[in-house]
């Protein structure tokens, strides 16, 4: 395996070696020396498409990895995304031979285990292929595995986990958490598509789920022909759902159709807590009469009750437009950093809602949000935890297959209704007013301790018996690097004048000594004020489809800080705390009378 998985390294770098000197080259020029380079959008979008092309060369592994790239904007650039997004899961399908060993390696010859099979792949997909048979005169699709694509997987798998360190080295903090988060969500998730027993569980489960709702259409599993590398599932025929003007032909409601489609993806993941997690077209369909028809479980998910619980909240706070509580649902899924500029982001959350609503975006108010973003954009706190990744790519296709079936399809208004109707937000109010009130006690004991400790406080003021001690918080070193550089300054000061009165008074060695000293110091000197910093190749994209193109620099963008909100504190704790030091510094006093 190991020396697969190593010949596989060298035909990846050679694939990647253009992109590889592209990006050396934003960092310095010539590689080893100059400055940094101006990358434009044009620059990133002509990158992005040689990346698709070298992951559709480089076969099924890949390409399965820019699928799950081109839903990660919290990893690569928009221009990437948009190109990466193009990727669909088809390739040519394996030579019949090769399949026919699979099936007859589960269950003998195919012409004996089943009463007919067309042995033309009616489709092909990266890690299994699809091919028409009949069993007990019922019409079936027979999902065969790849001959071979496991050891392939493996060797690919490697591959990335031995490039992941070197690419980190190029991306800035909060990218990294994101990459090796997708890294592992990677890898979970295409050993899981290998895996068809797998495949035919969370289908049935899914079924299951939807057994009462005539309008959804899911295959049954022929368990008697079903294994680890060959999944057999009742045919199922149907129109595919963004062929439009096949379904306006059919007379389907199409804006229904969409509306239909968000709720049975909401009710998988905020009710049910487990959700097929690749609705692309390819595998979504249409019956006659409207019915909902879903193919391919083998990308499939489970919800936690804790993320539902953080996603409804998410879903209440757009709904109410309430800012602060959607970043309070980003920061408690793990996707928001705390220490994040809310003022910053809340802008961001106006700018996206607004967007998603379908109505119009000022464009002086995007160049102002843009230009916050960039001046903090290397402290950008957006990430996506693994547990969320396939959450975000349901969502994303999900909203891409609405907006198709229904150009003016408002996705925050469906979602909404669903929410009500599931009495998901009269809970949320009853949870508020129940913190609340426990809030008014707390306000109240207050109320009632307060004043006297303010009096206290304010007559050791009076007295002038007040000290206060405070610690500069330095999390930068900066006082550290300061001190360096004023010790280096005088050594370097010391060393000139030194090799000045040595080379005037005494013999060319000791001026050498003291010459190569005054270097070295120098040396030092210059490091100090060397400030690495990661390159960035865009800013992220936070918004769903770029806000009209807002203005603002392209190409490389400014380091910065990301503010940290002061916490705000109620009247007890501030008088609680200042009667705690008075007493500490009245207790010192009497200390050194004594």
């Amino acid at each position: 395996m190991n020396v697969r998985a190593y010949g596989r390294f060298f035909v990846v770098l050679r694939q990647f070696l253009p992109l590889i000197l592209a990006y050396l080259r934003d960092r310095r020029r010539f590689v080893v020396f100059g400055g940094r380079r101006r990358v434009t959008s044009e620059m990133r979008t002509e990158r992005a498409r040689i990346l698709l092309d070298s992951l559709l060369t480089l076969g099924p592994t890949f390409i399965k990895l820019g699928q799950i790239l081109s839903t990660r904007p919290d990893v690569l650039p928009g221009e990437y995304v948009a190109e990466l997004s193009k990727l669909q899961d088809e390739v040519p399908p394996a030579e019949w031979d090769e399949a026919r060993q699979v099936i007859e390696a589960e269950f003998g010859s195919a012409e004996t285990a089943f009463d007919s099979f067309e042995t033309d792949a009616i489709s092909g997909a990266s890690l299994g292929q699809v091919y028409r048979a009949e069993f007990e005169g019922e019409a079936v699709a027979v999902k065969v595995r790849r001959p071979g694509i496991v050891d392939l997987v493996e060797a690919d798998l490697k591959v990335v986990k031995w490039s992941l360190p070197l690419v980190i080295r190029f991306i800035g903090e909060a990218r990294s958490f994101s990459l090796e988060t997708l890294a592992e969500e990677f890898d979970k998730t295409i050993h899981q598509e290998l895996d068809y027993a797998r495949e035919a569980r969370m289908l049935q489960e899914i079924k299951g789920n939807f057994a009462d709702n005539d309008e959804v259409r899911i295959p049954e599993v022929v368990e008697e022909r079903s294994t680890s590398r060959v999944l057999t599932m009742e045919y199922v025929s149907g129109t595919k759902i963004t062929a439009v003007d096949e379904l306006d032909a059919m007379g389907v409601d199409r804006t229904a159709l969409a509306e239909r489609l968000e709720r049975v993806y909401l009710q998988m993941i905020v009710d049910d807590g487990v959700f097929h997690a690749d609705p692309h077209p390819g595998n979504l369909a249409v019956e006659p009469d409207g019915t909902l028809v879903f193919y391919d479980f083998g990308m499939s998910g489970r919800v936690d009750p804790y993320i539902q619980d953080k996603i409804i909240e998410f879903y209440m706070g757009i709904a109410n437009q309430d800012i602060d509580a959607i970043l309070d649902a980003l920061v408690e899924m793990g996707t928001l950093s705390p220490e994040a500029d809310r003022e910053t982001m809340g802008n961001v959350m106006e700018l996206a809602i607004q967007d998603v609503r379908g109505e119009e975006v000022e464009q002086y108010r995007v160049q102002e949000v843009v230009s916050q973003v960039e001046d903090t954009i290397y402290e950008f706190p957006l990430r996506l935890p693994a547990n969320l990744a396939l959450v975000l790519r349901v969502a994303t296709v999900v909203e891409g297959v609405c907006v198709t079936l229904s150009p003016k399809f408002d996705f925050i208004s469906v979602a909404t209704d669903y929410l009500v109707e599931q009495g998901y937000r009269e809970e949320g109010v009853r949870q508020f007013l129940e913190g609340r009130s426990e809030e008014v006690q707390d306000l109240a004991r207050a109320a009632v301790r307060t004043p006297p400790k303010m009096e206290r406080l304010l007559d050791r003021l009076d007295r002038e018996d007040i000290v206060l001690h405070t610690d500069i918080e330095d999390t930068d070193n900066l006082l550290d690097t300061l001190a360096n550089r004023l010790i280096f300054g005088v050594l370097l000061a010391v060393g000139v004048l030194s090799t000045t009165f040595l080379y005037a008074t005494t013999d060319l060695i000791a001026t050498g000594v003291a010459a190569a000293f005054s270097l070295v110091v120098a040396f030092y000197l210059a490091r100090s004020f060397r400030r690495s910093t990661p390159v960035a190749d865009t800013a992220p994209e936070f918004t769903r489809q770029g806000l009209s193109q807002p203005p603002g620099r392209q190409g490389n963008e400014q380091d910065g800080q990301s503010g940290i909100e002061a916490m705000a504190q109620t009247g007890s704790d501030i008088a609680d705390d200042a009667d705690a030091e008075s007493i500490a510094i009245e207790r010192e006093s009497d200390d050194s009378k004594r």
